[in-house]
């Protein structure tokens, strides 16, 4: 049985557990500090390592993403990259692990998107884009050709990002 573990159960959690479920894992339990339904706290997280053999950063800070992320892999969890079947990503696109791209995302071709970004649903990257880590490209965001998304950034929704020196 294919497990997950998922750091946070707000929403951004809830979306990433829906995903996983969507690209076959089974089990799926949260760690949250916060939580009722979390089956412990994000600081345990060493202590679940022998029940599940890949585990993913479900919170919409992206620094905080980031650090969790390098926590996670230092205790030895298989951090995987997470593509809803509803996406579209080329075959010549390269997304980093601790990604996840949410339904009716577009990633287009010769785009790189680092590790740990959120790419929310219907948010488009088109071709030849470069996204730093940690970045989140929010519902409906466009990032236009040829552009580059330095690490951390959080595109609003709606929001475009001009490449080829547009305007």
């Amino acid at each position: 049985m294919k497990s997950i573990l998922i750091l946070g159960a707000g929403g951004h959690g809830r979306v990433v557990a829906e995903t996983a479920e969507a690209c076959g894992y089974e089990k799926i339990s949260f760690l949250d500090d916060h939580s009722e339904t979390a089956i412990g706290k994000i600081g345990e997280l060493q202590q679940f390592v022998k029940d599940y053999e890949f585990a993913f950063v479900g919170i919409g800070n992206n620094r905080l993403r980031g650090e969790l992320q390098k926590c996670l892999e230092k205790a030895g969890y298989k951090v995987p990259t997470l593509i809803h079947p509803a996406a579209y990503i080329s075959k010549t696109a390269e997304i980093g692990v601790g990604t996840i791209v949410e339904p009716k995302a577009i990633v287009n071709a010769g785009t790189v998107v680092g590790t740990g970004c959120i790419i929310s649903v219907g948010a488009i990257v088109d071709h030849d884009v470069v996204l730093g880590t940690n970045v989140h490209v929010n519902a409906g965001a466009i990032v236009n050709a040829g552009a580059a998304v330095e690490s951390c950034r959080k595109l609003e929704a709606g929001e475009v990002v001009f490449g080829y020196g547009s305007k």
